[in-house]
């Protein structure tokens, strides 16, 4: 089954004076470069109406279009699958995420996902964009998410997201003991050298702001409480690892696994086998779409961070 696929995008002063295929992969990230590479040779991508070359320099204002097809792997068929939903009106649905499920289906991940969770919930959402969905958890990221019911909601959702009026908070654990809290302004872009992973670029990145605050110090881990102004991806573990303090158990960003000295077997087995990002993301507000109501809900931490916490706090007091 093939996917028709028509997109368009106006070259920034990001992009100007960049290969046309690098501005590309930024504009159209949703494809990989080499993907974007192939539609260029074949003239299915044009810059300004003209066939062009991935080498060709992008000038500001060039108006991209794509116009391609590809192979669906993806199944957007309903699944029921559990789902844990926090609020649910006839504007909007706020699910808590479990950590190891995937928001949309993609290469690896063609069913079994969130989108494919509420579409068995919620039937008429096929009719919108993505199900719904306006923003995402990363797969082992667990917390609060909304997911839009009507097109208005959508639209004003992905509007609060854009003005930064949507509230919306995290726990974390870190490695290190933080000496107190701040904020990272620093903006995020794809790794020069490895496309899967982001990280703090000096140019060609989109604005990323982060607030943090400490909430508990342990010998030699943290428990921050972080605050997004910009939803960009994998935001808060690149900027807590850009700060040298990354998350637990984050097989990305986190570094070679480093114990408390003296610990005990019990916290050092834990960390060792801690299966995910320790990040949850525990507080969400919004102005409700139909009512203008500024409403939001919270939710405890799962019981792997809520464990690990509770070593840490034992780890400290044995070293008393």
């Amino acid at each position: 089954m093939t996917q028709r696929i028509e997109q368009q995008a106006e070259v920034t002063a990001e992009q100007a004076g960049k290969r046309i295929d690098q501005a590309a992969a930024e504009l159209f990230s949703d494809f990989s470069r080499a993907k974007l590479q192939q539609w260029l040779k074949e003239g299915l991508l044009t810059s300004n109406g003209q066939a062009v070359k991935p080498k060709d320099k992008a000038q500001i204002g060039d108006q991209l279009l794509l116009l391609a097809e590809q192979e669906q792997q993806v199944n957007d068929r309903p699944q029921d699958l559990d789902l844990e939903i926090i609020f649910e009106d006839e504007s909007l649905l706020v699910i808590n995420k479990p950590a190891g499920m995937v928001v949309h289906p993609a290469a690896g991940h063609a069913d079994g996902t969130l989108l494919n969770a509420v579409l068995y919930h919620c039937p008429q959402l096929e009719d919108l964009p993505r199900a719904g969905i306006v923003h995402r958890l990363d797969k082992d990221t667990s917390g609060l998410m909304v997911v839009a019911k009507t097109l208005k909601a959508q639209a004003a959702l992905v509007a609060q997201l854009q003005d930064r009026s949507m509230g919306r908070e995290y726990d974390a654990i870190a490695l290190g003991k933080m000496t107190s809290g701040g904020t990272v302004d620093a903006p995020i872009g794809r790794h020069p050298k490895d496309r899967k992973r982001q990280a703090v670029v000096v140019s060609g990145g989109k604005p990323a702001v982060t607030h943090y605050r400490v909430v508990e110090r342990f010998r030699a881990h943290t428990h921050v409480r972080c605050k997004l102004e910009t939803g960009r991806t994998h935001q808060i573990r690149v900027h807590l690892a850009h700060l040298r303090y990354p998350l637990v158990g984050d097989p990305v960003y986190g570094g070679r696994l480093k114990l408390p000295a003296g610990a005990g077997e019990e916290l050092k087995e834990f960390l060792r086998a801690f299966p995910r990002q320790a990040l949850h993301a525990r507080s969400l507000e919004l102005l409700h779409p139909e009512t203008d109501q500024r409403m939001g809900w919270q939710v405890d931490l799962p019981e792997d961070m809520q464990l690990l916490l509770t070593l840490l706090d034992e780890d400290m007091r044995e070293a008393r």
